[in-house]
């Protein structure tokens, strides 16, 4: 699998990082590491720098232990949330490191396993944990969330204009049968759907299926922790770069990098004291999109969006 796997974007996220880690002793943290494709890259293009990298899937630790067991000592892998960056970081006795790198969103992996239920192309169980071995499944929230609570998450985290009529199917069908497989919602959100809405947007089921995978892995409260962490994780130089796949993902990462980059001084101060002079520079005018050729190369990269801060000085 992890032949087959293309990483998104990888010579520019190289690019980004590699004036941060081209100094003996630099460590940079992989936060999703998945099939190991950016780990590979950055353990082979800057032979001096240590690897760090999180995942909270255990399969994916698995294969990725196996691709970069050739690094040896120099590559960390651990069991956690990206979000738990601060801990890990104590605990491994490493308070600032010189790079962090974010590939968000479903890997390659829990996309192409059946098994999953990440996909809606194929029938499979609803559970779209990305740690199976903890928290609800997607049919579990289905199946025991009040309709209130389906249609804000289909509103919020899916950016569905039609979430109260899916959910009003939902809500009728689950009391006939409790929802378990993958291929009886699309069904149903196809049905439910006017044919105006079925035309727009791509499968109809995409915006569903996407909401209740933030749901599930509480992703969004997840990236809101991990940005400012990261940020405070680097040393002066250090660099971070961030692939997002969905709006609602690079707004949190817009929002805390413009944060980062601005002037905090009240209005009319002759002379700028320095704690209120920017401590991040963007390294992007916006976000960076993938090229064509990337996407004929990997059409997982399409929808991504690349943005990147570097710590220009320390807080005050």
């Amino acid at each position: 699998m992890s032949q087959r796997h293309v990483p998104v974007m990888l010579q520019r996220c190289l690019d980004m990082l590699a004036p941060a880690l081209t100094q003996p002793g630099a460590v940079v943290v992989d936060c999703t590491l998945g099939l190991g494709g950016h780990s590979e890259a950055l353990l082979t293009q800057f032979p001096e720098t240590r690897l760090i990298a999180l995942d909270r899937d255990k399969e994916a630790l698995r294969l990725s232990g196996e691709r970069l067991a050739p690094f040896g000592e120099r590559a960390t892998l651990v069991h956690a949330v990206y979000d738990e960056l601060p801990e890990v970081l104590e605990r491994l006795g490493t308070p600032r490191v010189q790079g962090v790198l974010f590939d968000l969103g479903v890997s390659s992996m829990q996309l192409d396993e059946a098994d999953r239920g990440f996909a809606y192309a194929q029938d499979a169980p609803l559970d779209m944990r990305m740690d199976q071995s903890t928290g609800m499944s997607a049919a579990e929230v289905l199946n025991t969330y009040p309709a209130g609570e389906l249609v804000r998450i289909l509103r919020a985290y899916g950016e569905e204009k039609q979430a109260k009529r899916i959910v009003s199917a939902i809500v009728r069908e689950r009391e006939k049968e409790p929802f378990s497989n993958s291929a009886r919602l699309v069904e149903l959100i196809r049905d439910s759907l006017p044919q105006a809405a079925k035309r727009t947007g791509g499968n109809p089921s995409k915006r569903t299926f996407q909401a209740l995978r933030i749901e599930v892995n509480g992703e969004l409260a997840s990236v809101e922790r991990a940005i400012p962490a990261a940020v405070e994780a680097i040393a002066v130089g250090g660099r971070v770069a961030v692939l997002s796949y969905q709006s609602l993902e690079d707004r949190i990462v817009k929002q805390v990098f413009a944060a980062g980059a601005a002037n905090t001084a009240p209005p009319g101060l002759p002379v700028v004291p320095e704690r209120y002079q920017p401590r991040l520079k963007l390294l992007t005018r916006g976000a960076e999109l993938p090229t064509e050729e990337e996407v004929a190369e990997n059409r997982r990269a399409a929808p991504a969006r690349l943005r990147g801060v570097q710590r220009i000085r320390e807080d005050v």
